[in-house]
């Protein structure tokens, strides 16, 4: 497969998976949020966790 098959494989799937999506609505989108919200200050709360280990054990 060449540079311009494999190109215009990239666009025709480009434009199928922008036909099927959609804008999601108010509630999905405040979902998204919340659950990208929690998984933030997760991995925040670990690595701070890990820091002040860090700094207990003295690396």
């Amino acid at each position: 497969m060449n540079v311009q098959e494999s190109f215009n494989k990239f666009i025709k799937d480009s434009k199928r998976v922008l036909k099927v999506s959609r804008k999601p609505d108010g509630k999905e989108y405040l979902e998204l949020a919340k659950i990208s919200a929690i998984g933030v200050v997760i991995i925040g709360g670990i690595g701070y966790i890990i820091v002040c280990l860090g700094h207990v054990i003295g690396i």
